[in-house]
């Protein structure tokens, strides 16, 4: 705060001394204490409530950020969005989608395989004849997997049945 040496502080000591009486120093002394320390608590005080205004303000714009982010998370639980369900409806809608025909009246296009060297052309389907109708849609994909899995082990179980009793005859021709 005041920055004094020694010798400043003797020099107004010895002039207080001089000025104010043996008599009446020590109470002048108090007096001086009791002032500054005022002043300091006052100082203190002040630095305090600064400090504070400084947090409250930084801790508003928190609360603002906080406060949008709430009402955002709010929003969206208020909408019940949910994504999976939406990409389940999206694969149902797409599934389920109509197939439209192919008009009688536009010719086909010529199909072309370039690596066998022979073309061919599509007949426009008839007019009497169903489109055939999309596939069941699927609810759930883990079940449309596990139904996938279950059918090819069972073509692999009927594959090694029908290899087991051809290989049973091989080795009895062996034998």
């Amino acid at each position: 705060m005041l920055d004094m040496s020694w010798g400043e502080v003797m020099v107004i000591g010895a002039v207080a001394l001089i000025i104010i009486g043996p008599k009446d120093l020590p109470r002048a002394l108090r007096t001086v204490g009791n002032i500054t320390g005022k002043v300091r608590r006052m100082a203190a005080e002040f630095q305090g409530q600064f400090q504070e205004a400084i947090r409250e303000a930084e801790l508003d714009d928190v609360k603002k950020q906080l406060q949008g982010v709430n009402d955002s998370v709010s929003s969206l639980n208020n909408t019940n969005f949910n994504p999976i369900q939406s990409i389940r409806d999206e694969l149902k809608g797409a599934v389920e989608a109509p197939v439209k025909p192919q008009d009688p009246a536009i010719p086909a296009e010529p199909v072309r395989d370039v690596a066998m060297g022979r073309e061919e052309v599509d007949p426009p389907p008839a007019a009497d004849i169903a489109v055939p109708l999309p596939p069941p849609p699927v609810d759930d994909p883990a079940e449309a997997i596990a139904e996938s899995l279950k059918r090819e082990a069972e073509a692999e179980r009927q594959k090694a049945a029908a290899a087991a009793p051809s290989q049973e005859k091989s080795d009895a021709k062996a034998g």
